[in-house]
């Protein structure tokens, strides 16, 4: 008998059989658990970190806040985030990758002159502000304090950039290609700031709903790109 009472040739066989002989599973096995496990703790991670920036904004949230909003140990985050600054970007790429497979969504028209091209673009940059806006309010924060950060950030987002600038190639615009693009996303993420924040919102006198907030932005971003009418 073993020390915790297998018989030898039951554990001999389990060694043969590549299983973990104490735990009676392949070590292939423990190391998928790991790493399902660890996937798990990132992403706690990362909903808490959304939670806090809500809360509290970007700026004054510290790596405790988000453990102890995640149920975690202060040394679990640095498993998977060297600083605050990565976890950031860690949630900027899932937002890229979710703009990516946006992409690829039926009526994604790609030539501006269409108003209903524009349209989908502005529609869907709108629900994705709205969904997301605590990480895009972060972002802009680390951004204003963080000049790495911001080249970063600046980096990962010129393929959108060229993406939207693609879309205006038929048009004649009144400037650079790649100018008239950066237009086109400072206006609708400077459009979705203003009013999908209750801090920054004018006073209106009513609720803006987002199909009239849709229809105006995209009626000033057609015409000013110069679409057909």
């Amino acid at each position: 008998m073993t020390g915790l009472g297998r018989p030898q040739d039951e554990a001999a066989q389990g060694q043969a059989e590549g299983r973990d002989t104490w735990h009676g599973t392949r070590p292939g096995a423990q190391a998928g658990l790991r790493k399902q496990q660890a996937a798990q703790t990132e992403a706690e991670l990362k909903a808490a970190a959304i939670r806090v920036f809500e809360r509290s904004g970007y700026l004054t949230a510290k790596i405790t806040d988000i453990t102890a909003e995640a149920g975690r140990a202060t040394g679990s985050f640095y498993k998977h985030f060297a600083s605050k600054e990565a976890l950031l970007e860690a949630l900027l790429a899932d937002l890229l990758a979710e703009g990516d497979a946006s992409a690829e969504m039926a009526g994604h028209g790609t030539d501006f002159r269409d108003r209903a091209a524009v349209r989908w673009h502005v529609a869907a940059f709108w629900g994705f502000y709205r969904r997301h806006r605590a990480i895009m309010v972060a972002l802009e924060q680390a951004a204003l304090v963080d000049e790495t950060f911001a080249q970063r950030s600046r980096d990962m987002l010129a393929p959108d950039l060229g993406h939207i600038a693609d879309h205006l190639a038929a048009l004649d615009l009144p400037g650079d290609r790649l100018v008239s693009a950066s237009l086109f996303t400072v206006t609708i993420s400077g459009f979705a700031a203003t009013w999908l924040s209750a801090a920054n919102r004018p006073d209106l006198g009513r609720e803006l709903s987002d199909d009239e907030a849709i229809e105006t932005l995209t009626t000033f971003l057609h015409a000013g790109l110069g679409g057909a009418s």
